[in-house]
């Protein structure tokens, strides 16, 4: 559809305008990457303004005393239910109501006993 004159004019004035503002845009990308100087970032800035920290230090906090997260221990595997028999906060809707029906049905399995006789 941009076969128009005005269209072709407006690409031909957008190519020239990017040729005219390209090294002025480059010496500002040089600019903001401090590449001019040494060809790398200088990080004396950066320490100004934030705390620099290592990853391995940050890893240890995460991890604690035992390294090993702090989990729910006191939440069922196989039912994903506390002790209050709530459901974990990501667990949608339609998933504990699965998982209760389930529960349920073989809830209710447990107590029937098989009829003798023969089955139609």
């Amino acid at each position: 559809m941009a076969k128009s004159l005005r269209s072709k004019w407006k690409r031909k004035m957008r190519a020239e305008k990017r040729k005219k503002y390209a090294p002025k845009e480059l010496a500002r990308l040089k600019q903001a990457l401090s590449l001019d100087k040494k060809g790398e970032v200088v990080m004396t800035d950066m320490q100004e303004i934030a705390t620099v920290v290592s990853a391995e230090e940050i890893k240890e906090k995460a991890m604690g005393d035992d390294g090993k997260m702090d989990m729910d221990s006191k939440r069922n595997k196989k039912t994903l239910l506390d002790e209050n028999g709530q459901y974990p906060g990501w667990m949608n809707q339609r998933q504990a109501k699965k998982l209760k029906g389930k529960r349920m049905a073989k809830k209710g399995t447990q107590g029937k006993k098989k009829k003798k006789g023969i089955a139609w």
